[in-house]
């Protein structure tokens, strides 16, 4: 998550167009508005959320997470199991490593028509394990020593795990990709730093109908302005209804609406409309029976602030506990969302059965300006006459960042820098358009000081991508990993670790407690709430239902129906 993101504010402009007629989509065609640019639609590379969503249209992976939380076969036959005995556990070399066994369904074929066979999961292996190739989550690749093919069919694999993982069949973001086509350019450029990044067909040739499995392939893609889909002739599955889907890019949130009530836009991904934009226009649709429908579902997705600890002044504590005192997060929710949206207290949301606020193991920071004052006191940095704290003659100033023209991004900004303002600390906003901030500031952790955004993941889905110490993004790792902040907590280390190989579900809770207790004490982020997902899709939209995680209602794009 992947995964990361957040929303914004109501511009009245443009309301007048409500009144003008637009006719309700047909399955000729769907004109979807989202937000964010993606970065590219190579899933191996791919980290945001808006590639994420727009590539569950064109692919699909072993497995899937569905919207009730129950993981169900898609690309694989089945899913193996310790139970049925088609995977077990085996020791060798004093170590134990599962082995598993899928079988890929007969029908499931390349755009092109080529079969998705187990090659096509080695040389996604191959490529994503690669070190010069940047992934966000290494771990989910690396957990696969290796994959043999069966002599006699070319579809079934023998997957052989690195350790004896509990989660080891959740591999909903283990996507292949066709051999025939990637490879090559692999074994020329896989060498060379971002070599295959920048010379894959995903990047070189998106049209390319063999790069894709799903539902729809690529017809068109048009950076800073839109990409189109069309079905998939070769697609394993029922043919999709709708014949043509468009997802158009609409950087400014705030302009959004406004589209909507045009006819540029048909509906409002996940990743488009504000809250509060939301609340209002879904009082608006009710009030004037405009033919939309406003979704609301709480989700998993976590509005948090990382905090660069290379940083001097953020390396020390007393510092980072300050700046989390000194915000009124209740207030901030009441104010920007009528509180519907509820304050985060860590990374784990109270969607998740690993969510615990019990006092016993976490540390929280009420708001208290007094205690936020006394702790900057301590760390040696004074107020001063100017209404600003300063130690050794050098001003507590921070650089805050986010992804440009998301509003409430922009104004979580503004009522935090006030807030920190009060509490004799300056904070300068520098933003970046989401596929800079995303694709390279964070990557490479070139942020100074802050960054808000939010992390999208799933139910009981290991933290270690954002949390361990090896995931912090190096030169070294080819800058893997999404640890941004630079933590590093030997407590939570070890506590990871054994979470992966914890069979026993009330053990795993008791080591995500571990891991929550180091979060929460080393304050390596600011949290501040757990978002709702919004969309808006047209009243004749049928068979849509969105899921409130990381694998997205697109995943079933082929079941919707605007007849």
């Amino acid at each position: 998550m992947l995964n990361k993101f957040a929303k914004g504010l109501l511009v009245v402009a443009g309301l007048g167009l409500g009144a003008q007629a637009v006719a309700a989509p047909t399955n000729a065609e769907l004109k979807i508005g989202i937000s964010q640019e993606f970065e590219t639609m190579n899933p191996l590379i791919m980290t945001m959320s808006a590639s994420a969503y727009m590539y569950r249209l064109v692919g699909r992976s072993l497995v899937n997470l569905t919207a009730e939380g129950k993981w169900v076969p898609q690309l694989a036959k089945e899913i193996p199991s310790l139970e049925k005995g088609t995977a077990k556990i085996v020791e060798a070399g004093g170590k134990k490593h599962i082995i598993a066994n899928w079988e890929i369904i007969e029908g499931a074929k390349w755009g092109d028509g080529k079969p998705v066979i187990c090659q096509d999961f080695i040389t996604a292996h191959t490529i994503a394990t690669a070190p010069t190739v940047t992934v966000g989550e290494k771990e989910q690749w690396t957990q696969v020593e290796k994959i043999d093919i069966d002599p006699k069919n070319p579809k079934k694999c023998t997957f052989t795990y690195d350790k004896a993982k509990w989660d080891f069949y959740q591999l909903a973001q283990f996507f292949p990709v066709p051999t025939h086509l990637e490879k090559a350019i692999f074994d020329k450029y896989g060498k060379q730093k971002e070599g295959y990044e920048k010379n894959s067909n995903y990047v070189r040739n998106p049209t390319n109908p063999g790069l894709y499995n799903g539902p729809y392939v690529i017809s068109d893609v048009k950076l800073g302005s839109h990409v189109a889909f069309a079905p998939n002739k070769n697609f394993y599955g029922k043919q999709p209804n709708i014949q043509k889907i468009v997802v158009k890019l609409i950087p400014n949130t705030g302009t959004m609406e406004a589209n909507l009530r045009s006819g540029t836009i048909d509906m409002i991904s996940v990743l488009g409309l504000d809250f509060d934009q939301a609340l209002a226009f879904d009082k608006k649709a009710k009030a004037e029976s405009l033919p939309y429908d406003v979704h609301f579902v709480p989700s998993v997705t976590y509005e948090h602030i990382d905090l660069n600890l290379d940083n001097p002044i953020l390396k020390d504590v007393k510092v980072r506990k300050a700046l989390l005192l000194s915000i009124n997060r209740e207030d901030l929710v009441k104010a920007l969302f009528e509180g519907r949206q509820e304050v985060a207290i860590h990374n784990i949301s109270p969607k998740d059965p690993w969510f615990t606020k019990d006092p016993k193991v976490i540390t929280l920071y009420p708001y208290s300006k007094r205690n936020a004052g006394k702790l900057l006191d301590e760390a040696g940095w004074k107020m001063g006459a100017d209404g600003y704290r300063a130690k050794d003659g050098k001003r507590l100033s921070l650089v805050f960042q986010t992804t440009a023209g998301n509003k409430t991004r922009e104004l979580v900004q503004v009522y935090l820098q006030n807030q920190w303002k009060q509490a004799g600390i300056e904070v300068l906003i520098k933003n970046e358009p989401a596929r800079v901030f995303f694709g390279d500031t964070m990557t490479h952790r070139k942020f100074g000081a802050m960054a808000l955004f939010a992390w999208v993941s799933s139910p009981e889905n290991s933290p270690r991508s954002t949390t361990s110490s090896k995931a912090i993004p190096t030169a070294k790792n080819s800058w893997s990993g999404q640890n941004f902040m630079g933590w590093s907590n030997a407590n939570a280390d070890k506590a990871l670790d054994e979470l992966d190989l914890e069979f026993n579900a009330k053990k795993r809770a008791e080591h995500v407690a571990t891991i929550l207790k180091n979060y929460t004490e080393d304050v390596p982020v600011l949290p501040l709430y757990y978002r709702s997902d919004i969309s808006v899709t047209p009243k004749n939209l049928k068979n849509y239902k969105m899921t409130g995680h990381q694998f997205y209602e697109t995943n079933n794009v082929e079941d919707w129906n605007l007849n």
